[in-house]
């Protein structure tokens, strides 16, 4: 009789689990501001032909951080789907898990944007040459800067990013201490990750010598594809 009882506690556990996970999932495609779920992307090159990164940081910083960042915004995005389902919820709680959602997204298109850009030869050619000559006098200047502004965050953590504007149409380097300081409007052409898993195990504390290798890996026809993508766009 008590096994029976307990059986039929564990059925009856067993029924609530799915009624829950099935509110859940029907809450989800109609919360505001939560999205439907995001599918990482694939690296697309072999991360054992880079030159002066090894296969063994890459493969860390992908499956650790990028893919742990994707993760853990499907978690977030659950819970702030749920939350909307309870009204009780005080708002800095619910406020807590925005500022993360916020964090994970930026995490998520920062990561696939410094991925993307590499495994090529370094070479700066394409369109967007010529629109980085247009607004910086050389691509040489451009690229001066851009160092400088990742050096700036060596020791500590953050992005340096070129980045265009879709507000006035511009191409820009930004400083960034975290996955959510970019400008408004901003989409990023190249995004160069300093934060110390990116170059640690690699570097240690070397991080000049980590952008170095960056640059050399970087695929300028796929940075032209990314600018032409979005440069023919602006609001004003």
């Amino acid at each position: 009789m008590i096994m029976a009882t307990r059986r039929g506690a564990l059925g009856g556990l067993a029924v609530a689990v799915g009624l829950a996970n099935a509110a859940t999932a029907a809450v989800m495609p109609t919360a505001p501001g939560v999205a439907s779920g995001r599918t990482p992307a694939a690296l697309r090159f072999d991360p054992a032909k880079l030159i002066g990164l090894s296969e063994r940081l890459i493969r860390s910083h992908y499956d650790n951080n990028y893919l742990g960042s994707v993760k853990t915004l499907g978690m977030i995005e659950t819970r702030l789907a749920s939350a909307m389902a309870d009204k009780d919820m005080p708002p800095v709680v619910y406020g807590g898990l925005k500022r993360e959602h916020l964090n994970r997204t930026g995490s998520v298109i920062l990561h696939e944007a410094y991925f993307n850009v590499l495994g090529g030869n370094g070479v700066v050619n394409g369109g967007i040459k010529a629109a980085i000559a247009a607004r910086w006098g050389s691509a040489e200047t451009w690229e001066a800067e851009f160092r400088r502004t990742a050096m700036a965050l060596a020791g500590g953590s953050g992005w340096a990013v070129l980045a265009w504007s879709v507000v006035d149409g511009t191409l820009g380097t930004f400083w960034g201490s975290d996955h959510m300081h970019q400008p408004a409007g901003s989409v990023p052409i190249i995004a160069l990750d300093m934060y110390e898993h990116a170059f640690a195990l690699d570097y240690g504390a070397g991080a000049a010598k980590y952008v170095d290798a960056y640059f050399r890996n970087l695929d300028w026809e796929q940075i032209d594809r990314r600018w032409q993508a979005v440069s023919g766009f602006k609001l004003k």
